[in-house]
């Protein structure tokens, strides 16, 4: 069968070659970035919400062999066209590095940080967010409903944002934890309709709180911009390959979702506090230690991860990605999540500096 596209957006770090300090130049790289054919709100490079970072978004592939060579292709863009400004990019999920973050001059970035004070004019973090095609908003709304549970094992295997503002946080995803100072985000209850998932966001936007549309943080959510389900709790991970192996336990997430919907199975969904709970053990300890799994219970994270992996391979399978997926995975437990890289190099007696150093080597490399 045809497998459902998939693409990417990643949020990279700019920081200097000698410091590892973050450097608001995200308008010079744009500038340099000279990208043949890039349409505006496509593939390519754009800027963010704050002028330290750059944003990477692939082209919808239909392999992972496409969507990597995708992901490489513009990190290595994004390091050319950084190095151009002065800079180096990094794929860290929070800036290991006290930093004070520099909004894009943009009018609703303004009307933001206005509105929401020091959550806003504080927020630098850089996130993963995977595009899975659907073929209608009711398929996709299905869909959130019924994957919700496995959500905090992608995160658990993208954890990589252990540092913050200097300090080791103890935790392997410091980045979710900020994200959860937004009144808009985090995990939902089953919607049952694409009806009753338009009429909350249109409530919570009468709300008179969020600005527009864009501002639904959800852990998962249907795109404002393509027909595609947008899967939003991971962080930007340290390894190419580890973007990838996210990227296709989501769409083999949508894929399983989607067809037991339409074999009429009901959802089997955890009550939102329970999903919070499960967010925040992932977070805490990434694949270090234990996961609560999608039944709501505890278990080493090797054993989460696989019975996410059994979940779905059926789908797996039919895309031809079962040997991929295993391998993908038994890299990074064997070598470990970006906050495994960094507290390795920190630990062995290095300067965040050179954390910052060593993950920008790793953000390029093959």
């Amino acid at each position: 069968m045809e497998p459902r596209k998939v693409g990417v957006e990643e949020e990279l770090l700019l920081v200097d070659p000698e410091d590892g300090r973050a450097l608001a130049v995200s308008s010079t790289v744009l500038g340099r970035a000279v990208v043949p054919g890039q349409q505006p709100g496509g593939e390519g490079l754009c800027g963010e919400f704050t002028r330290q970072q750059i944003e990477t978004n692939t082209r919808p592939c239909t392999s992972l062999e496409e969507l990597g060579s995708e992901l490489r292709r513009w990190r290595r863009t994004a390091a050319q066209a950084a190095q151009f400004s002065g800079a180096q990019v990094a794929a860290l999920a929070t800036c290991p590095l006290p930093v004070a973050p520099s909004v894009t001059p943009n009018a609703r970035y303004w009307a933001i940080i206005d509105k929401f004070g020091s959550v806003a004019d504080q927020q630098l973090t850089c996130a993963c967010h995977v595009h899975v095609e659907v073929g209608s908003d009711e398929e996709g709304v299905a869909v959130l409903d019924r994957i919700g549970g496995w959500l905090p094992t992608l995160l658990a295997l993208s954890g990589n944002s252990p540092f913050w503002k200097g300090q080791d946080t103890g935790y392997a995803s410091f980045r979710s934890r900020l994200q959860q100072r937004w009144p808009c985000a985090g995990p939902t209850e089953p919607f049952g309709s694409a009806e009753n998932y338009h009429a909350t966001v249109q409530t919570m936007i009468e709300s008179g709180v969020l600005l527009d549309e864009a501002m639904i943080y959800f852990n998962a959510r249907l795109s404002h911009n393509y027909p595609t389900v947008e899967v939003r709790v991971a962080d930007v991970c340290l390894h190419s390959d580890d973007a990838v192996l996210v990227a296709g336990l989501t769409r083999a997430l949508v894929e399983t979702a989607a067809r037991a919907w339409r074999q009429d199975q009901p959802p089997t969904p955890m009550r939102v506090e329970l999903l919070r709970l499960a967010g925040w053990r992932s977070a805490r300890s990434g694949l270090d230690g234990s996961l609560i799994g999608a039944d709501g219970q505890p278990a080493p994270a090797r054993c989460v991860v696989r019975a996410l992996i059994e979940h779905v391979t059926p789908a797996l399978e039919d895309f031809g990605e079962v040997a991929a997926v295993q391998d993908l995975t038994d890299t990074v437990f064997g070598r470990g999540n970006g906050s495994a890289l960094q507290r390795a190099v920190w630990r062995r007696g290095g300067s965040l500096a050179e954390v910052v150093a060593a993950a920008a080597i790793h953000s390029v490399s093959a």
